[in-house]
């Protein structure tokens, strides 16, 4: 088995969130899946299998558990395989969907991806689950910007969006590891998305991602795209629009996200990013 390590979401490998790549995992079971996600030890590594019509079955794992679908994972997956096999059109068949992803070469003769997601939908959380969520973040109401509705986001995978007030209060991270851990895991979410709204199209965002043994992910596209798709349903931004999402620089790891969201509500969301070898 070969395993690549790619940093996604930055062309510097000090920053962007890492993944592990496996570009022919065909005949791997899940367990060797799991046990080689926990010997990398990075937040997902994704297992790609081709299928005879040139698509690939792509699947993720963290140290602890499978998800259905990673953006950076993603992301790096296709910069990996355009390096070994040039830029252009794949179709990654994941379990939350198919997503399609493009490859291109930048000015700098670097490789950058875009994903299209699945479509994305929200759903309210419940007034007990929102309760216990600022509790394990150790939040209060008076933390959250009154212009964004809490609500859990889909685009490949379920996210808490919780947007903060202020800054100050999104760069003061140090919530309850177990609590959390169990409040996710009771609702199938992924990771919450801590969101501050710099302006109209700039975000910066945190990611807790406890249930796969990962304290906070630095760049997080299938949570990216999530939110991409919930501003578009509350009417908290017009589309087409194109939104730029910073994550990962309280963690020492600044990772760019680029998000477009279309008009069409029954569309996915594109998530663009680099990703560099490390």
């Amino acid at each position: 088995m070969e395993i690549q390590r790619y940093v996604a979401f930055s062309s510097d490998p000090a920053g962007g969130n890492p993944a592990g790549v496996v570009l022919d995992a065909a005949g791997l079971d899940d367990s060797v899946m799991l046990a080689t996600a926990e010997e990398v030890g990075y937040s997902e590594t994704a297992f790609v299998s081709a299928r005879a019509d040139g698509s690939f079955d792509v699947r993720y794992f963290s140290p602890l558990i499978e998800v259905p679908f990673c953006g950076h994972a993603t992301i790096a997956t296709a910069v990996a395989y355009a390096d070994r096999h040039g830029v252009g059109e794949l179709l990654f068949h994941t379990k939350a969907g198919p997503v399609s992803v493009r490859t291109t070469r930048t000015a700098d003769d670097s490789i950058a991806a875009t994903l299209v997601s699945v479509p994305p939908r929200s759903v309210p959380i419940t007034p007990a689950d929102l309760i216990e969520l600022l509790a394990a973040l150790r939040w209060t109401a008076d933390d959250l910007d009154p212009a964004f509705p809490p609500r859990a986001a889909f685009a490949g995978a379920w996210h808490p969006i919780i947007a903060a007030a202020t800054r100050t209060r999104l760069a003061d991270l140090a919530y309850d590891m177990p609590a959390l851990t169990e409040l996710m895991l009771r609702n199938d979410w992924t990771t919450i998305d801590l969101v501050w709204r710099e302006s109209p199209s700039t975000y910066h965002v945190r990611n807790p991602f406890p249930p796969g043994g990962v304290t906070e992910d630095p760049a997080t596209g299938a949570a990216a795209a999530a939110l991409g798709g919930y501003l578009r349903e509350t009417g908290l931004v017009q589309p087409p629009t194109t939104l730029t999402i910073h994550q990962g620089h309280d963690m020492g790891r600044p990772s760019t996200i680029t998000v477009t969201v279309p008009t069409d509500p029954s569309t996915g969301i594109a998530v663009s990013g680099a990703a560099v070898k490390i």
